[in-house]
C-alpha cells in the first residue's frame, strides 16, 4: 500500500535521498525545500506524485499552510520527515548568543512548528508516523559543537515525551541517529563561528582524529528510511551507519560505570 510523505528540507543531502527512494517506489511526496527548484529534476520525473512546497521552517505559518496543502492535495499523511537543519561549528565560547538562537530556531521549533502543524491530521486519521533526523551528536557530543548539539539533545527529549504522549492515538516516532555523512551538511550549509586562537590546538587534534574517518554514503539512508516508515514496530530509536554502533556503547558504558562509582552519594542525595 503506498505511503504519503511530508518531508522537510528535500532540496538535498538526506532530504532529496528520503523523498527519491519514496517516489521511486510509487509513494507520494509533500516535499519542501527554501529553494523549490533544487526539486525541479524530481518534479519532471515524478509529476503529480511529487508536490513541491517552498517553505522555511522557521516560519510557522507558512509551515501550517504547507501541510494544510498536502492535506488537500493527496488527502492524507502517513510518514512525517522532519530533516531540515543545519550544523553550527564553534566552541562554546566562540558561538554567539544569536548564533545560537538561529540554531535552535531551525533545528528544534521548525521541529517544533512541523510537529504541531501536522499532529491534528494524524490524530483524526488514527495512525502515522513522525521520524525525527536527529543525530548521533544528539546521544553524546564532541568538541566544538556545543550549540549543534545543544539543539538536537533538545530534539531527543522533545520526541521522546512526544512518542508517549502520542501513541494512544495510533501515532509512531522514531528518532534517526545518523553518523557522518558526506553531505553538505558540514559546507556551505553549516554555519562557523569566529574562532579563538586558545583553540586551534584542540581544532588541530579533532582534524587529525577525523582524518581518515570513515564517511558513510548518503545513499544507503533512502532504502534505510523506507524500512523504518513500513515497520510495524519502529524504534524509538535508529543508527544511521555503523560509527555510532561503535561509540555509543562505549559512551554508554562509561556513563554507567560513573553512575556506578557515585552512587553512594546519589543515595545519600536522598537526605533523611
Amino acid at each position: 500500500m503506498s505511503k504519503t510523505w511530508f518531508i522537510t528540507g528535500a532540496g538535498r543531502g538526506f532530504g532529496r535521498e528520503f523523498a527519491t527512494s519514496a517516489l521511486e517506489r510509487g509513494d507520494r511526496v509533500a516535499a519542501t525545500a527554501r529553494d523549490v527548484s533544487a526539486l525541479g529534476d524530481l518534479v519532471e520525473r515524478y509529476g503529480d506524485a511529487l508536490l513541491p512546497l517552498e517553505v522555511d521552517v522557521t516560519d510557522r505559518e507558512g509551515v501550517f499552510d504547507a501541510v494544510a496543502r498536502s492535506v488537500q492535495t493527496f488527502g492524507r499523511l502517513d510518514v512525517v520527515v522532519n530533516n531540515a537543519g543545519y550544523g553550527l561549528f564553534g566552541t562554546v565560547e566562540e558561538i554567539s548568543v544569536q548564533q545560537l538562537r538561529d540554531q535552535l530556531e531551525v533545528n528544534l521549533f521548525g521541529v517544533l512548528n512541523v510537529t504541531q502543524a501536522v499532529l491534528p491530521v494524524l490524530r483524526e486519521q488514527g495512525a502515522g508516523h513522525i521520524i525525527q533526523i536527529s543525530t548521533i551528536g544528539g546521544v553524546v557530543a564532541f568538541p566544538t559543537l556545543g550549540g549543534y548539539h545543544a539543539s538536537k539533545w533538545a530534539l531527543e527529549g522533545l520526541s521522546e515525551s512526544l512518542a508517549q504522549e502520542v501513541a494512544g492515538f495510533g501515532i509512531k516516532v522514531t528518532l534517526v541517529e545518523p553518523s557522518g555523512y558526506s553531505t553538505d551538511w558540514g559546507g556551505s550549509s553549516a554555519t562557523h563561528a569566529d574562532p579563538q586562537p586558545q583553540y586551534d590546538g584542540l581544532r588541530a587534534a579533532m582534524a587529525a582524529q577525523q582524518a581518515g574517518g570513515k564517511i558513510a554514503d548518503p545513499t544507503g539512508v533512502g532504502p534505510a528510511i523506507l524500512k523504518i516508515a513500513d515497520a510495524d514496530q519502529p524504534p524509538l530509536r535508529v543508527f544511521f551507519g555503523s560509527v555510532p554502533t561503535v561509540i555509543a556503547p562505549q559512551v554508554y558504558a562509561q556513563r554507567l560505570q560513573t553512575w556506578e562509582e557515585w552512587k553512594d552519594l546519589s543515595v545519600a542525595a536522598d537526605g533523611d
